[in-house]
């Protein structure tokens, strides 16, 4: 009876410490964040937060740069920042800037005191830093013209020039003041709503460690983000900073210079300088003297998020994102001003993918679709749909796995960079893409771990092969034949080529169908989106496709680890695409169980 009653003391305890802070843009940082008395900031919620509080931010634009003092302690005892419900809560790293005094027909100038920007000025700040090609010369900061980016130009000549189709800026910074030049074309930007960058994040921790922070159902959007390798400290408009147990759901965040969202490193005096292999691999090693562990760091939930318009990256993590999920996320018009590009741009792009899983997100209109570089592994990609990407649309580089690709619609015609890592399973899908040509072997000695954990098992080079394709659907320019070649076994069953599409010689009964079309389209309606093409449940029956298992997938050659699910449980892949049962006996190729032979139209987002 004591035990009860001891018990639901400290139950009550935890319910009447926790408590709830309220902020309004008509409050007051004077105020005790109660709900008649809120605060004004988001900033000054976070300072009184503790571990089980909930800040409830309501309707209106805040322009801040909010970095949360401390975090949560368990996933039980989260701080909480969520948009009250049903209102509309918008986040800017920006501020509106007036006073636009004409000097052309179009071109404008405003002077801003540099004091206006206190310790950092986005127009004196460059885009810089490992694995960038082009464009160091483009600034953090932008300029907005009732929402929508004008393009940088890096000569105020260019001001003048007929070339440029859109409205366009300059900048320059002396010691006292920054001056801006923008041509608005016909529109007077001092009746318009126009914004700078000004701040370089939105939501970011200043220091590392801050774990179990909750963030949801804000608007989130204009930040001077840096250029983010996975060398340097990775500053997202919302970042984690080197830190465990967020959950990122439910938010709008658009027009980040470079990233959306940062699962990323800590920063020190080795970033951006360490653009080799030698220099990632010492980062990796210095980052496991930096507690970089289950206990410690990852872990993250990102859900739900819709995610656009930033210069480099939708999501992005080097390291920190071990044993995290990133799911059921839109990401589209990724690196769509192209006036950087670097090796690290895609809609997602991580290194050491440790442990997690990337399913349900809707990726578009990217440069690089899903990029999973340097020690994926243990890693799962599932039933995600992939289309309109350019450059690339899935890349796996040097990853050692084990790497399970399945259920997925991968449908932009462009390359994909998969034959030089190991340990991959490709399961069920559906695949436009073509193989990028590369040598059968890379020589850069890449680190594998042990499984399921970031201690370094060792290091291996990366030759073709090891991988295995069960039960797709290939269409038009894929082209396995490359595996012709693999210098590690392969495996090959179950799947049709349609079209120009070709198998390897390691597959003994594909089914090639050269004059089937599928004629596939995509399309959106009412926010819903639709894949309609040409499907036949007869394209299996030469060959009967039989049930796929982890088991059956074997294990990773290089790093020894098995396909199994983290608990050791075996996979199976008895459900499709939307989770309907697959004949078991039969299934069909492709990442749906096909009922009837016509032409189709299927929700897949």
């Amino acid at each position: 009876m004591k035990l009860k009653l001891l018990i639901l003391l400290v139950l009550t305890t935890l319910v009447v410490s926790a408590k709830e802070y309220h902020v309004s843009v008509n409050g007051s940082d004077a105020n005790n964040g109660s709900i008649s008395k809120p605060f004004r900031t988001i900033s000054a919620a976070a300072k009184m937060a503790m571990p089980g509080d909930v800040i409830i931010v309501h309707a209106g634009v805040y322009r801040e740069q909010v970095a949360p003092p401390r975090g949560g302690n368990s996933e039980k005892e989260r701080i909480w920042y969520r948009a009250a419900k049903g209102e509309k809560v918008e986040v800017k790293g920006s501020e509106i800037i007036k006073g636009w005094k004409r000097l052309g027909t179009s071109i404008w100038q405003v002077t801003i005191p540099n004091s206006f920007f206190g310790k950092f000025n986005p127009y004196r700040d460059t885009i810089h830093g490992d694995w960038l090609e082009k464009g160091s010369w483009c600034h953090t900061g932008e300029v907005y013209l009732n929402g929508t980016p004008l393009i940088e130009t890096n000569k105020i000549k260019q001001l003048d020039s007929a070339t440029i189709k859109a409205p366009h800026w300059y900048c320059k910074v002396d010691e006292k003041n920054t001056v801006i030049w923008a041509d608005f074309f016909d529109v007077d930007p001092n009746e318009k709503m126009v914004e700078i960058n000004v701040r370089q994040a939105v939501f970011y921790p200043s220091q590392t460690g801050i774990n179990y922070i909750r963030i949801s159902g804000f608007v989130m959007s204009q930040a001077a983000t840096p250029w983010a390798p996975p060398t340097a400290e990775q500053i997202g408009l919302i970042g984690t900073h080197w830190s465990k147990g967020w959950i990122i759901e439910n938010n709008d965040i658009s027009y980040s210079k470079c990233v959306g969202i940062t699962l990323g490193k800590y920063g020190d005096e080795w970033d951006n300088k360490s653009e080799s292999v030698e220099g990632f691999t010492k980062t990796t090693e210095r980052a496991l003297d930096h507690s970089w562990n289950k206990e410690h760091i990852g872990s993250h939930l990102v859900r739900n998020n819709q995610i656009s318009h930033c210069g480099q990256a939708g999501i992005a993590g080097s390291l920190g994102v071990v044993f995290s999920t990133i799911s059921g996320n839109s990401i589209h018009d990724i690196a769509d001003q192209k006036l950087f590009w670097g090796y690290e741009m895609a809609g997602i792009k991580l290194h050491a993918a440790i442990d997690v899983e990337i399913s349900h997100n809707h990726i578009y209109r990217t440069e690089g679709g899903i990029w999973l570089d340097w020690m994926a592994q243990g890693t799962r990609v599932t039933k995600n749909f992939l289309h309109d990407n350019h450059v690339q649309d899935f890349s796996l580089e040097v990853d050692h796995g084990p790497v399970l690709v399945d259920n997925n619609l991968f449908l932009s015609p462009q390359q994909a960079q998969v034959r030089l890592s190991q340990g991959v399973a490709f399961v069920h899908n559906l695949i436009a893409w073509k193989l990028w040509e590369t040598n059968d072997a890379d020589p850069r000695l890449t680190p594998f771990l042990k499984p399921h954990s970031t201690a370094i098992a060792g290091f291996h080079n990366n030759p073709c092969g090891d991988t295995r394709f069960y039960n797709n659907v290939f269409l038009g320019r894929t082209d396995l034949s490359p595996y012709n070649n693999a210098v590690l076994p392969v495996q090959m069953e179950g799947n049709v080529y349609l079209m120009d599409a070709h198998p390897s010689k390691y597959e003994q009964q594909p089914v090639q169908k050269p004059d089937y079309n599928p004629a596939i389209e995509v399309e959106e309606k009412n926010e819903k989106w639709y894949l309609t093409m040409n499907l036949e449940k007869s394209w299996s029956d030469k060959i009967k496709p039989k049930l796929i298992t982890s088991k059956l997938l074997g294990t990773a050659v290089v790093s020894e680890q098995s396909f199994d699910d983290i608990t050791g449980n075996t996979i199976l892949f008895n459900t499709d695409y939307w989770g309907i049962e697959r004949d078991t006996k039969s299934p069909c190729a492709g990442p749906f169980e096909i009922k009837e032979n016509e032409r189709q139209r299927i929700r897949v987002w």
